[in-house]
């Protein structure tokens, strides 16, 4: 991996300013975790039989964003990316992916999900998580979603290791 570039979250400031940090901390720690891999590389199994791979993580993440921010802020009726239901295990398999394919679908929601958290007057903001039947306000959403990096993020160090023996932060 090259050198970290990453942005830290801040040290004190408001709560949502440091939602927002860790979530692209984050995010960006996602992406350093895949730095300098080619496409056989990032789609490297942790061990038989799963299909956990750093490429897999990647689109799993895409369809986490698009589930809590898409499908619960602008249209609950949005399709998986990789599923035509909602399972979030369809997106480990990426046997046949690419690196532009896996990064180009999480980059979008990423940006979506950017966006809709900013355009949100506040953490309070309330919608229809559609797998619930019940409405979540932006705060758990971002919590959620923050947690799902959290434990991904640690699968991401331990399938980097295997692909060139490094460990990062």
């Amino acid at each position: 991996m090259t050198t970290d570039v990453r942005t830290g979250p801040p040290t004190a400031g408001g709560e949502r300013e440091t939602l927002r940090a860790f979530l692209d901390y984050h995010r960006a720690t996602l992406a350093m975790k895949c730095e300098g891999l080619d496409d056989e590389q990032l789609r490297q199994r942790s061990m038989s039989p799963s299909t956990l791979s750093l490429l897999g993580l990647v689109r799993h993440m895409a369809e986490v964003e698009r589930a809590w921010f898409r499908r619960v802020f602008e249209d609950h009726e949005a399709p998986m990316v990789w599923s035509d239901r909602i399972d979030f295990q369809a997106a480990y398999d990426a046997s046949a992916s690419t690196r532009a394919e896996a990064f180009g679908a999480w980059e979008a929601e990423v940006e979506r999900s950017r966006r809709i958290e900013r355009q949100a007057e506040s953490l309070d903001l309330t919608g229809l998580q559609p797998r619930w039947g019940q409405d979540v306000s932006l705060r758990m959403v971002m919590v959620h979603v923050l947690l799902e990096y959290g434990r991904h993020n640690g699968h991401a160090d331990f399938l980097r290791e295997g692909v060139d023996g490094t460990v990062g932060a």
